[in-house]
């Protein structure tokens, strides 16, 4: 093998192990010399890969084959994640060169990078048309079709690449994956264990394991798999946000927000973990630390829609009701049918005394989701303040077949002696007594209604 597919191959993301071995069977047919080292190192090799592909046999001893510069620039450029630039130098090349298929390898894996994954299937497959004996380039076109939610094709790929180097790990991982897309747990967490045989210090397929293992429910597993793939690659900011939104919903909030802060210093680009963190902040209670991070991703990432009902939140309890009415408006306009976010917008105009618009969310609030005791509670309250005694009556008595609570009771009791109903008012306030005994305002409010039926009996 020449310099110039070496660095195709390790362009198109080819794994070191897996570089040095397929140079190993094919044949190193360039000298590992002064330039030749400095060329490899330029494409973005550390130097123990430029060793050990020095320490193998040179197939060619009479040889000069010099490292391509060109190729070697695309590569770096492709390490430096400026894709952008590497494309149309890599369509370039592959003009030149287009029987050259670790060069199709390598453009595949700048449109897998991308998510532009037609494009990247088109790639592998012309690089596969050419090189049919590649594993490589099989496991490539399964992820592809996993990426398609294609399991069956992602499967079948992986046992092609299988079949021809049943010592390729990422064959394994990859069949892994396509048993995962068909939620074939169990067999996935199988073919990821072969591939730790064979690669056991392999953070990918950790990662892939506690993605798996945490869809299979064994959440604990899941948190060591992520924990071991972090150790393995600390950069790895996936498993860092992963393993975090592992630990919020297991209720350690201050572990989950360690590992979001990890994975923003590595990524600080990602949306997705500033709006974890902001929403983990939110439920700490931390609404100050909560505001800063989401207020941050909607000016950077104007386009991000979730996060809003947090802000509405943090907003609420500053007080500041305005800032958080628009910030719920936002999430009603990305979510219409979200109930939750309507009733705490009626809730929001409710402090700032509009009532007629609480009216309409909550009304809204109450049509999407019927069984929400918090949503007739606060929709009999937007009635109440208005004096409109019979609509709140019937949704506080709602509230209170849906949450028979103290306070639904009490909100009922009071409605109910605004009608000058007393009888059925004390009933509701003997009920709040009895399920709150220590709660001094029913048993104040108690005494005044017994007060004042002696009152209009003695009349």
């Amino acid at each position: 093998m020449g310099c110039g597919e070496a660095l195709g191959w390790f362009a198109g993301g080819m794994p070191a192990p897996r570089l040095s071995r397929l140079l190993e069977e094919r044949g190193r047919a360039f000298k590992i010399d002064q330039a030749n080292t400095k060329t490899l190192l330029a494409a973005g090799m550390d130097a123990a890969l430029v060793q050990s592909l020095r320490l193998l046999p040179d197939s060619a001893p009479g040889g000069s084959s010099a490292c391509p510069m060109e190729v070697s620039k695309v590569s770096a450029l492709i390490q430096a994640r400026k894709f952008e630039l590497a494309q149309p130098a890599l369509e370039k090349l592959i003009n030149r060169n287009p029987q050259d298929a670790s060069l199709k390898f390598a453009l595949g894996f700048v449109y897998q990078q991308t998510e532009q994954w037609d494009a990247a299937f088109d790639a592998y497959s012309e690089a596969r048309d050419l090189a049919p004996g590649s594993s490589d380039i099989h496991c490539r076109l399964s992820y592809v079709f996993y990426r398609y939610e294609d399991g069956d094709n992602a499967i079948a790929e992986a046992r092609t690449a299988l079949s021809l180097d049943p010592k390729n790990s990422d064959a394994y991982r990859f069949l892994g994956l396509g048993f995962h897309a068909n939620q074939r747990y169990a067999a996935a967490i199988n073919a990821f264990a072969e591939a730790l045989v064979l690669h056991p210090n392999d953070a990918e397929v950790y990662y892939d394991m506690g993605i798996t293992l945490k869809e299979k429910g064994e959440l604990q597993l899941a948190i060591k798999a992520y924990r071991k793939a972090i150790t393995l690659d600390p950069q790895m900011w996936e498993a860092h946000n992963n393993l975090g939104m592992l630990l919020h919903d297991a209720g350690n909030l201050t572990s989950a927000v360690s590992e979001y802060l990890q994975a923003k210093r590595i990524a600080p680009s990602e949306p997705g973990i500033r709006y974890n963190l902001g929403n983990t902040y939110c439920d700490k209670g931390e609404y100050d630390a909560a505001i800063t991070e989401l207020n941050t991703l909607f000016r950077k990432h104007p386009g991000w829609q979730r996060g809003h009902s947090c802000l509405a939140k943090a907003f609420m309890s500053k007080k500041n009701y305005k800032l958080a009415i628009a910030e719920l408006r936002m999430a009603i306009l990305q979510n219409p049918e979200g109930a939750t976010e309507h009733r705490v917008l009626g809730q929001a105009l409710l402090l700032v005394k509009d009532k007629e618009e609480a009216i309409r969310e909550l009304k809204v609030a109450v049509e999407l989701d019927p069984d929400s005791a918090l949503a007739h509670h606060y929709l009999g309250t937007a009635f109440f303040d208005e004096q409109k005694l019979d609509a709140a009556e019937t949704e506080f008595r709602h509230a209170v077949r849906l949450e028979p609570s103290a306070n639904n009771h009490y909100y009922l009791a009071a409605t109910l002696m605004t009608e000058g109903r007393y009888n059925e008012a004390l009933k509701e306030l003997e009920s709040s007594t009895r399920l709150a005994p220590t709660q001094t305002l029913y048993q104040t409010r108690k005494q005044e209604l017994l007060q004042l039926m002696r009152t209009s009996s003695a009349r």
